[in-house]
């Protein structure tokens, strides 16, 4: 069992950064894979950013790739967003979770979610 704690979200200029981090309790963490979520007022939770385990694979959806980085820390059980120019199309609440079975954009594939940090860029 893993619990997960998001902070860092805040209110931002266009062209600003924050950086988000979720804390892990556990002793395993090491072993899930960490992915980063999001979602807007009326939409549907999106996939933003996942690493795995080894921090061998990541991978980011098109619609952040080239401004966010994700990375971990397995010795301070903590995984990091960094979000670099960020617009307001980012607006959203931000949402990390865990998968024992490898990260990927289906929902379905994370048994263990954060509460959420809220993220808001003003134009």
């Amino acid at each position: 069992q893993v619990q997960l704690v998001e902070s860092g979200g805040g209110l931002v200029q266009a062209g600003g950064s924050l950086r988000l981090s979720c804390a892990a309790s556990g002793r395993t963490f090491s072993s899930y894979a960490m992915s980063w979520f999001r979602q807007a007022p009326g939409k549907e939770r999106e996939f933003v950013a996942g690493i795995s385990w080894s921090t061998n694979n990541i991978y980011y959806s098109n619609s952040v790739k080239g401004r966010f980085t994700i990375s971990r820390d397995n010795a301070k059980s903590t995984v990091y967003l960094q979000m670099n120019s960020l617009k307001p199309e980012d607006t959203a609440g931000y949402y990390c979770a865990a998968s024992t079975t490898g990260w990927g954009v289906d929902l379905r594939r994370y048994a263990h979610w954060g509460q959420g940090t809220q993220v808001t860029v003003s134009s």
